[in-house]
């Protein structure tokens, strides 16, 4: 059995009355397996963050990046991988669209994603002084409600619920 079987497998025992009354399946395993991924990003965000970059600017020559910006931008491989492997296998896994179209489109929702995370990091830390990893929490909250209609009418659209 596939390891993408035995999440679906897995996140399926828990899809019980009364959730199962008013949220789609598909919705739900998108949501856990989107849950599950930004679990692992705060948690690569905080380790990279704390003890990678040692919460100092980050000196690149030709510009500085805040430490707080530049977590999030060495998180991002990781969440973006492992986001796309968990729609493309557990939450959407019934769509016609070939594979590498949909991890292009996946990269432009993505783009998308990382251009609201960035206003919404930027904002609570810089304008409302926020800790870094607090405001890296709010401003994904804010950035799920984008992905999931990008990811549910343009990267994976017409996926057939399973």
């Amino acid at each position: 059995m596939r390891l993408a079987d035995w999440i679906i497998r897995a996140i399926d025992l828990f899809y019980l009355r009364p959730v199962a009354a008013f949220v789609p399946r598909q919705v739900f395993r998108y949501a856990v397996c989107g849950g599950a991924n930004v679990v692992f990003g705060w948690g690569c965000y905080f380790l990279i963050y704390n003890f990678l970059i040692d919460k100092q600017l980050v000196d690149l020559g030709f510009v500085a990046v805040s430490a707080h910006v530049a977590a999030m931008l060495v998180t991002f491989p990781f969440t973006f991988f492992a986001g796309f492997w968990l729609n493309r296998y557990v939450a959407f896994r019934r769509s016609p669209i070939p594979s590498g179209t949909q991890l292009f489109r996946y990269l432009l929702s993505v783009a998308g994603s990382v251009v609201v995370n960035y206003v919404c990091l930027k904002f609570f830390v810089e304008y409302c002084a926020i800790w870094a990893t607090p405001s890296q929490m709010l401003a994904t909250c804010v950035t799920t409600v984008y992905s999931f209609f990008a990811a549910k009418y343009f990267t994976f659209r017409h996926a057939e619920a399973e």
